[in-house]
């Protein structure tokens, strides 16, 4: 089954298509990315602008195309963050559907945990450690964690989801005032994050591996290699060190937008949200006690793709016992 999968972000808009065979496993064909950043100043205004309705129309069509050259079997597109948060999101998506013929899915804070955790195992090999998925994204960060020690990817198990109001493009707009921020401005976010964090309950994640999907992992990954261009085979499994991420976030906090954005061209489109990017992910493994970080290139749009794949599969076609 070839299935086309669209994920529209606060900041991003994310395109897969991937053949997905019996047992489930994805084979990506075309991955795009585009930054419209439609969730700007949604978080003050709770309006999607107008002129990101055109921008996400040509986007959307741009990507329908790529799927129909590609001849997916289905297409599916889902918003988080910046549209369930816009007060004028069924004007928005009316706009959309009318436009480019597409229904937009918009996906609860909880349902985006979710569907993010099974798309960043998916790429996980078997067996595998348990594992706590982060996804730090531009309007919210969503924590999906197993209540359960034993794992398989096609296997239902009991997932806690969060989410928090605690995204890249959000924490910027809210604090980061100067460029770059001043000492006052990192401290008064890193306490809305702390406080944010506390709603997760405390609880012992040392037998737990931390995988982090995502622009900001992704990106630091990048940066920490000093790879000029994003490159997936070494983003794919990368493992940072909370020293490592501590070390990059003190770096980025000092720097300019326009120094950032000269370190790599991995850092544009998120060039001036990557240090409030590198704080959350900072805060969340020191309140948590992680020493490290994976990185996985997959998340939501995996996700979605695995969910589809499941919605159409035939009922007499049973994932293979090693899956």
């Amino acid at each position: 089954m070839r299935i086309a999968s669209i994920d529209i972000g606060t900041n991003t808009s994310l395109l897969l298509v991937a053949d997905v065979d019996e047992a489930g496993n994805l084979h990506t064909l075309a991955h795009e990315q585009r930054f419209p950043r439609i969730g700007r100043n949604v978080d003050q205004s709770r309006i999607i602008h107008p002129s990101n309705f055109e921008q996400i129309v040509l986007i959307l069509n741009q990507y329908k195309s790529i799927s129909q050259r590609y001849h997916a079997d289905h297409l599916i597109a889902t918003a988080t963050s910046a549209v369930r948060d816009a007060v004028n999101k069924e004007d928005f998506l009316a706009y959309v559907k009318n436009k480019t013929g597409i229904d937009i899915e918009v996906l609860d804070g909880k349902e985006e945990a979710l569907w993010s955790y099974r798309g960043a195992i998916s790429g996980t090999p078997q067996p595998f450690q348990p594992v706590v998925v982060l996804d730090i994204g531009g309007g919210s960060t969503e924590v999906s964690i197993p209540s359960t020690n034993i794992q398989k990817k096609q296997e239902a198990v009991d997932i806690h989801q969060f989410s928090y109001q605690i995204g890249c493009v959000r924490i910027t707009e809210q604090y980061f005032g100067h460029n770059p921020p001043t000492i006052d401005e990192i401290h008064l976010a890193e306490k809305t994050i702390v406080d944010q964090c506390n709603g997760i309950p405390e609880q012992d994640l040392s037998t737990y591996q931390l995988l982090g999907v995502a622009g900001t992992v992704t990106t630091l990954a990048c940066l920490d290699q000093k790879l000029t261009e994003f490159e997936v085979d070494k983003v794919r499994g990368y493992v940072m060190k909370l020293e490592t991420v501590n070390s990059l976030f003190e770096m980025l906090c000092t720097m300019t937008v326009q120094e950032i954005q000269s370190l790599s061209n991995a850092t544009i489109g998120r060039e001036d949200i990557l240090t409030a990017g590198a704080l959350i992910l900072n805060i969340f493994m020191k309140k948590f006690h992680f020493d490290s970080i994976t990185v996985s290139e997959r998340g939501l749009r995996y996700g979605l793709t695995v969910r589809e794949w499941e919605r159409h599969r035939s009922p007499f076609t049973q994932p293979h016992d090693n899956q």
